[in-house]
């Protein structure tokens, strides 16, 4: 054994005897218990960041620790491969998107490795090849059949210059992010996933999964918004609109039906193209209002703007005729594209009727609280400003509460909520103008994309046979790789090799459809598809599925806790109801690790804009306590701004890269670092003196080991033949071992169980051991170390492992608890003197009370606190304490 720690040698030589033995692949059929970990799976952008070290680090720890354990473990990686970042990295470089991704996905594998990560390679997946798509398109076709997928226009960003869809986040201040043009609503034909259909199950199966964070279930809870309200009809106003009709609008709160003092519609509502017909100023402003996002937060936030039509609709329960108005806070293409307006209670309506002063008609009142402040007739805006205290709007917006009645309501005065809502909405359903209903905030998953690089949608569109989905035996449908996009429309539509095609129902020349899929339909089921990566008869093999599925971990960040994962919840249920996967979940346990943060510094350049400049090229003055006085730019020594603790981001230019990390410290140290810094859902702060740190403690472990190899062999371990310090010794590594293996297994904080290993490391260091007994203590407890390290730190682990005598550590079996080692045959107590610590002594274990009492009075230090008094009182709780009150 070399005495000193080198991680460029020990590294590599662990690396390459693993793969030279396929360590890591997981085996079918195996009759050990299986354990599924997985960690979400990168895109290829080319690089890794901390954020990938930390999230497979974390889920290589699991994988090791269970393997160790005696688990058939199964750790895969592929690649989220699709995606409009290759179009534009494509465009920006003047190549494929196929070559800078695969280019990228060669770059990171090896990236990866250097991790030294225990991944079976073997099961490797990528998105964007023909026999990963090829099932998504299979699938595509069946729940086509079914109904489940459907095709309706929907209201989309529409960037007229690219000419594509954009994501709601790609639109910034109402322009395309690339092109700057102003975004336009516009209305296309899509593929719809019918998600509401699985809305009920989504929601109620979040039950079942109780190794998931409260936090991530709430969000999905809050996503799916289940909602129990009406459907509410008023009628046209036959004279204004000038034909006879029907508004129908969906609203939570029927209760607040006699407070609705107008109603508005989307730009795209039949009633505003009718008013707009002779209107051209009503023309220009619904031109405006297509324009902009369709983001829900955008819309929240948005200046609230409308114009009135002319047009009157019928209070169903009154008769009150309500003005229509076209407003852009109204969504097309959500519920019915209109809504009743009750400004007194929706903080929007509110805003929209006071800009235009209309009434406003408040219907609740708190009992005590509100009795003198609600107007008891129809107000404007400003009139009920002047006489509502506005610190009393926030009860009017909940009117829930048990203590709200209803006011200004007529025969429905004095109700509470539920009656109310009971109330109306049978007058309503009696008089055949409403009915009550269950709603979800979700929507259908809009998974058509005017873009490139992605899974083409599996249709032909047949001019005598309309859309066909594509036959199973023309399936994959694969996109051609050899294309350099230009920005514009998608390329598809002008390769007519693509396009053309015949008929598979008439034989008829036909076209392909040319938009892809959403690339989070790849991501969706990825999971599953890992458990046969190379099966070619269907997008899972079924005996392999159920030996391997559900996940038993899933590791990612915070950021996924709703689409991701609730789209990849519901593509299990729709592979369960086709008979591909059993159960109703695909992962069991969820960890959702914290960010990677790091300090900032810039120089501002003005008019709102920062030079972000790199902390390795920062130079840092700091007082005697680590706080930092100043900071200056290496290069020029000049000062700069610290902008404090954010996350790792190329935006920021805070980030630090892996590969200089383990080029510079090994992998380990890296790994190290990252486990013991925080715990893994904690955010962890970057310290490039907690990462020298790490690699001091593994040149200390294997310091340790190398001066205990050189003082022999140890004889075998007779714990009958041990004095009380190699006892001692003893009880601290299996106490040890038990701490670690909960920190493990339970509570998944590896930050303790580093902090654990290094005070056993303390201990081992103070021992004294020449030989005979003492060496064969001192063995065990290092080899325990080793092995309690083993998961995170696995190349020093290999490498000593092999140094103490043994071959492989990657199959070494995790260190069991001997229960008699945690015996003591002494105690240590502390002794009080009138409630405050005075000193403390040892006694033997089964010790009666009078004598630790003896004991505890004989000390020197206690003595000395008594001064020649006789005690008054003395309490003895065993195992702990002695309390003396004088």
């Amino acid at each position: 054994m070399q005495e000193q720690y080198s991680p460029h040698e020990i590294e590599p030589q662990a690396q390459s005897d693993w793969n030279a033995r396929q360590a890591f692949a997981a085996v079918d059929g195996s009759d050990k218990p299986k354990y599924y970990c997985l960690s979400m799976f990168p895109y290829p952008s080319g690089k890794l960041h901390m954020g990938h070290v930390r999230n497979y680090t974390i889920g290589d720890v699991l994988s090791r620790f269970k393997r160790m354990q005696g688990f058939n473990v199964l750790q895969p990686m592929g690649w989220d491969a699709f995606g409009l970042p290759a179009e534009n990295a494509a465009m920006k470089n003047n190549v494929a998107p196929a070559a800078w991704t695969y280019s990228n996905i060669d770059y990171m594998k090896q990236q990866l490795k250097s991790l030294g990560l225990a991944i079976d390679w073997t099961r490797e997946v990528t998105t964007c090849k023909p026999e990963y798509y090829r099932w998504e398109q299979w699938l595509f076709t069946r729940l086509y059949k079914k109904g489940v997928i459907y095709k309706k226009s929907g209201v989309v960003n529409w960037d007229p210059v690219d000419n594509t869809v954009l994501a709601n986040e790609q639109v910034i201040d109402g322009k395309g992010w690339r092109s700057g043009a102003v975004v336009e609503k516009r209305e296309i034909p899509m593929y719809y996933f019918g998600i509401t259909q699985y809305a009920e199950q989504l929601l109620n199966d979040l039950d079942q999964l109780e190794g998931w964070p409260e936090q991530v279930k709430t969000m999905q809870r809050n996503w799916i918004g289940k909602s129990y309200g009406a459907d509410i009809v008023f009628d046209y106003d036959e004279a204004s609109i000038g034909q006879t009709g029907q508004l129908k609008v969906y609203s939570t709160r029927p209760d607040t039906l006699m407070g609705a003092t107008y109603v508005a519609v989307a730009a795209e509502h039949p009633l505003a193209t009718l008013a707009a017909a002779n209107n051209p100023a009503l023309q220009d402003f619904i031109h405006e209002c297509k324009g902009g996002s369709v983001a829900e937060a955008d819309m929240a936030t948005m200046e609230k703007k409308g114009m009135a039509t002319g047009q009157f609709v019928i209070h169903p329960l009154t008769g009150d005729k309500l003005p229509v108005f076209v407003a852009n806070y109204v969504l097309w293409g959500y519920g019915e594209g209109a809504v009743m307006a009750v400004p007194a209670h929706d903080e929007r309506d509110f805003e929209f009727a006071h800009k235009y002063s209309l009434p406003i008609k408040p219907v609740y009142r708190r009992i005590g609280a509100m009795v003198d402040k609600v107007p008891g007739e129809r107000s404007t805006a400003d009139e009920i400003d002047e006489k509502v205290d506005p610190s009393a709007w926030h009860d009017w917006y909940a009117a829930k509460d048990e203590l709200m009645y209803t006011v200004n309501s007529g025969k429905y005065n004095d109700l509470t909520f539920n009656a109310a809502f009971d109330a109306i909405v049978t007058d309503l359903e009696a008089k055949a103008h409403g009915t009550k209903r269950t709603q979800f905030r979700l929507r259908d998953w809009g998974i058509s994309r005017q873009r490139y690089w992605g899974c083409p949608i599996p249709i032909i569109y047949c001019d005598s046979c309309g859309d066909v989905p594509v036959p199973d035996d023309q399936l994959p449908v694969v996109l051609p790789e050899d294309v350099v996009p230009d920005g514009g429309a998608s390329p598809l539509k002008r390769i007519d090799a693509f396009v053309n095609c015949a008929c598979p129902t008439c034989g008829q020349p036909a076209r392909r459809e040319t938009d892809t899929m959403d690339t989070f339909v790849e991501s969706s089921w990825y999971y599953a598809r890992y458990a046969s990566p190379q099966c070619d008869t269907g997008m899972v093999d079924k005996a392999a599925a159920q030996q391997w599925l559900p996940v038993d971990q899933y590791i990612g960040g915070i950021e996924h806790a709703i689409l991701h994962l609730l789209y990849a919840r519901f593509f299990h249920k729709l592979m369960r109801d086709e008979g591909l996967v059993q159960g109703d979940e695909p992962f069991t346990r969820l960890l959702t690790q914290g960010m990677v943060i790091a300090e900032t510094y810039y120089r501002d350049l003005g008019e709102g804009k920062k030079d972000w400049i790199n902390p390795a090229d920062v130079t840092l003055t700091k007082d005697d306590k680590g706080r930092i006085l100043s900071a200056v730019l290496t290069t020029d020594g000049l000062p700069v701004e610290i902008g404090g603790m954010e996350k790792m981001s190329k935006s920021k230019n805070n980030g630090v890269d892996p590969q200089a990390l383990i080029d510079q410290f090994g992998a380990d140290t890296s790994r190290l670092f990252m486990m013991f810094a925080a715990p893994p859902d904690q955010s962890l702060e970057w310290s490039d003196a907690g990462v020298e740190g790490a690699h001091r403690f593994l040149k200390r472990l294997w310091k340790a080991v190398h001066s205990h190899v050189q003082k022999g062999a140890a004889p075998t371990l007779n714990v009958a033949e041990l004095d009380d310090n190699s006892r001692d010794l003893r009880r601290k590594t299996h106490e040890t071992i038990a701490k670690i293996t909960d920190d493990y297994a339970r509570r998944l904080t590896f930050n303790t169980a580093v902090a654990a290993v290094m005070e056993l490391l303390n201990s081992i260091q103070k021992f004294e051991a020449a030989n005979g007994q003492a060496l064969a203590v001192e063995r065990e407890s290092l080899e325990t170390a080793v092995l309690l390290l083993a998961p995170i730190v696995p190349h020093i682990s290999h490498a000593l492992w092999q140094a103490l005598g043994h071959e492989d550590v990657v199959n070494a079996a995790w260190p069991v608890v001997d229960a008699n080692a945690l015996v003591r045959n002494t105690l240590e107590l502390v002794v009080q003197v009138n409630g405050k610590l005075r000193g403390k002594i040892q006694a033997a274990a089964d010790a009666d009370n009078a004598t630790i009492e003896q004991l505890a009075l004989a000390n020197p230090d206690v003595q000395r606190f008594l001064n020649g008094q006789t005690p008054k009182k003395v309490i003895v709780v065993k195992g702990k304490l002695v309390s003396v009150v004088v």
